[in-house]
């Protein structure tokens, strides 16, 4: 009698790797080692912690800068690093590093992790986004410490490595006070650099060679630039210009007379502070407001920021900007009875769309059951809970002071909904259908209903 044997999927092994990563920076945050006070961590706010930096959230339920020594703060900073790039593609670039060819098998567990439509130059792809990544985030540490080490000292450099780490990587961890970075609302430095870091990775990296490719070879870059751009750039590049310019407005004006937030700013740091908002809800989890003393209306903006995060194949999380734009351009479709979605004079296909509305409708379902749950054991405002969940989901970080008042089960929800957040929606679903198809496809008859 033959053995059964276990086949995981490329899907499933992501899934296992990130929670594997998870469970493992759990156990090292509880040791006493890690604790500033050198006691034992329970496992749940460990678990907790290592979950939200795995998964590049940001949402904390002990304050990073005092509860953690320097050593639980440099395992929390891996994980962001490994939660950032991806469990695969760490362990790939490694293996590059040591002269390893690349099989099929791994080929393929790329290509699910930076979700691609192609196996060819994996190997490529993988060493210029290690270099990449790495580049912009030493060019971050080198800015954030023009600031950091007059300050802090030669303590200066490790926070600003830290920071540019957890800012290209859209975790929103820091190591500098309990109000994230409240004390630099006015700082044009520490805007602008974590502004750039969170715009860089949450536009995706397929983004960036793009442009880089049409940079070096276009002959006319005023005329052309955007005409040469794959249409993927093109969808990215315009719906992030869009949102966040469309949120600093949105911020702007509702904050604009609120005493608890900016009523008291100068016009440019009204500007500066609104930016700043629009541009963490990429999914960075970095504040210079407090997000409790918002008005219900950027409360409401910013979770729609939220949900909608950055770009694909970046580190940012969300649904991805693409992903809504592709929707709404459907629905726009259907409005006008025309068969074939477009965009920039391209049909968008029917997979692409089909995809594009399962992301969607996954993710809404996981903050909706997330809401549903912390609501039932949780006494906070319906705003407060929306807010923690969706951030959450979107892995961003934001919170309006709600997550470290949450009890064991509300932590237990939140973990979870970060785990989902962060693996994919898409990934999820088919990790979950164990169901082999039946490759003699039946087609069902066709028949009308009425929508809407």
């Amino acid at each position: 009698m033959k053995k059964s044997k276990l086949k995981l999927s490329t899907t499933h092994i992501i899934l296992l790797s990130f929670f594997l990563a998870v469970l493992l920076g759990a156990v090292l945050l509880m040791l006493p080692v890690s604790s500033a006070t050198g006691e034992w961590t329970p496992f749940v706010d460990a678990l907790f912690t290592s979950t939200t930096a795995t998964c590049v959230t940001g949402l904390v339920v002990v304050p990073t800068f005092s509860a953690w020594s320097t050593f639980g703060h440099i395992i929390i900073l891996f994980l962001i690093q490994i939660g950032g790039l991806g469990v695969i593609t760490v362990v790939s670039g490694l293996a590059l590093l040591m002269h390893r060819k690349m099989g099929l098998s791994d080929r393929l567990l790329l290509q699910d992790a930076f979700n691609l439509n192609t196996l060819s130059g994996l190997s490529v792809f993988v060493k210029k986004v290690v270099l990449g990544t790495f580049v912009v985030e030493g060019i971050g540490a080198l800015l954030y410490m023009t600031v950091f080490v007059p300050e802090f000292g030669l303590k200066g450099i490790w926070i600003s490595v830290f920071t540019a780490i957890s800012a290209f990587c859209n975790a929103g961890i820091d190591i500098i006070a309990a109000d994230s970075l409240a004390g630099y609302v006015h700082n044009p430095v520490i805007n602008l650099t974590t502004c750039m870091l969170i715009c860089l990775s949450g536009i995706g990296y397929i983004v960036w060679w793009d442009v880089i490719r049409v940079l070096k070879f276009s002959k006319s870059r005023k005329i052309k630039m955007l005409k040469n751009l794959t249409l993927h750039s093109k969808i990215a590049l315009v719906t992030t210009i869009v949102l966040i310019f469309g949120g600093a407005l949105c911020i702007f004006l509702f904050e604009y007379n609120n005493p608890e937030t900016m009523k008291n700013f100068t016009l440019y740091q009204k500007i500066q502070a609104s930016f700043f908002q629009s541009v963490t809800t990429r999914t960075a989890g970095f504040f210079t407001i407090p997000q409790e003393n918002f008005s219900n209306g950027s409360a409401l903006a910013s979770v729609l920021l939220m949900f909608i995060g950055g770009s694909p194949v970046g580190t940012a999380g969300g649904v991805k900007t693409v992903t809504v734009t592709v929707v709404v351009m459907a629905a726009i479709a259907a409005i006008k009875n025309k068969n074939d979605v477009s965009l920039f004079n391209r049909a968008l296909s029917k997979q692409a769309v089909s995809k594009a509305v399962a992301v969607i409708c996954t993710s809404f379902f996981i903050m909706f059951m997330s809401t549903l749950l912390l609501s039932a054991v949780t006494e906070a405002s319906f705003i407060d809970i929306l807010y923690e969940t969706v951030s959450a989901t979107a892995t961003v970080g934001l919170t309006r002071n709600l997550t470290a008042s949450l009890n064991t089960v509300g932590k237990i929800i939140i973990i979870a909904t970060m785990y989902f957040g962060r693996v994919g929606p898409i990934s999820l679903a088919v990790a979950l259908n164990l169901k082999k198809q039946n490759p003699n496809i039946i087609k069902n008859p066709v028949e009308d209903i009425s929508v809407g």
